[in-house]
């Protein structure tokens, strides 16, 4: 198979949560530029909005729909609509996700964060991540999963995160408690679908320059302290993650599942000297 083969996702049909900004709009992105039809899915009606009339500006076959998807019957009806339209879906992102706040340490100098202590950890808070990182998860592949069967046919993605592989006391405990089943969840997936043909894997993704937490990744000092941290020197922009995305989603990649693929500048390799 040629190269250009490999990598052809021409008119498949595509569906990214939590796509409208980020790495989930990086993963539409890419798909669209590709030939792909990608329908993305957010509840920021304004910055969805927004970043598909960019795309259509672009000449790409990109839409936006307003979708909670901790509203498992939204979400349903969603896949649904969007498998009508399309007649096909090929790709799932799983990616929507919300940060979890202060872990027990703080960020940079050493010290405890009381906030972020497990006795101080508001239950409210840990039942938003947990619903939103995992029970998503677990809603969107359903959704997918009884499209895709039928066709015996299907790509499915999960965006995890290094934090599903080790412990990071900056982070809230909730964030690395969801990372990590989604990325259990999506190896037992993997396995019971792979008679099926659907090929479920996941993307972790170390420092990469996103909103999530409000933007502080875009602080040059948060920056500088994960330079600090990163073999290579510094945070990732979405951009970087495009390739990996593609190669997932692609014929490509057609013997791969069960896989989490870390993407972290070397970072779960320890402090760069």
């Amino acid at each position: 198979m040629k190269i250009s083969e490999m990598f052809r996702v021409k008119d498949y049909g595509v569906i990214v949560t939590g796509g409208a900004s980020g790495i989930g709009l990086a993963y539409g992105e890419v798909l669209a530029e590709n030939g792909a039809r990608v329908t993305l899915m957010d509840l920021d009606r304004t910055r969805l909005n927004r970043e598909v009339k960019r795309l259509k500006g672009l000449k790409l076959d990109v839409r936006g729909m307003v979708v909670d998807v901790t509203d498992r019957p939204a979400v349903h009806r969603a896949f649904d609509k969007t498998v009508k339209d399309y007649g096909r879906l090929d790709v799932v992102f799983a990616n929507a996700g919300i940060d979890s706040g202060p872990g027990f340490r703080q960020m940079g100098p050493a010290g405890r964060n009381p906030e972020g202590a497990i006795e101080n950890y508001a239950d409210a808070r840990w039942d938003k991540v947990i619903d939103t990182n995992l029970n998503s998860v677990f809603t969107t592949v359903k959704a997918a999963a009884r499209h895709m069967k039928p066709r015996h046919s299907g790509r499915i993605v999960i965006t995890t995160s290094l934090a599903a592989e080790r412990i990071e006391g900056a982070i809230g405990a909730a964030y690395m408690a969801a990372k990590a089943g989604a990325a259990h969840f999506m190896r037992n997936a993997a396995l019971e679908l792979a008679k099926y043909n659907i090929l479920v894997n996941a993307i972790a993704p170390g420092p990469f320059i996103t909103n999530i937490g409000g933007g502080h990744a875009f602080d040059p000092n948060v920056q500088k302290f994960f330079a600090g941290l990163v073999p290579l020197g510094r945070m990732a922009s979405t951009e970087e993650i495009k390739g990996l995305a593609l190669f997932l989603a692609s014929p490509a990649s057609s013997y791969i599942t069960g896989a989490q693929i870390v993407i972290d500048g070397g970072s779960g390799l320890g402090p760069a000297d």
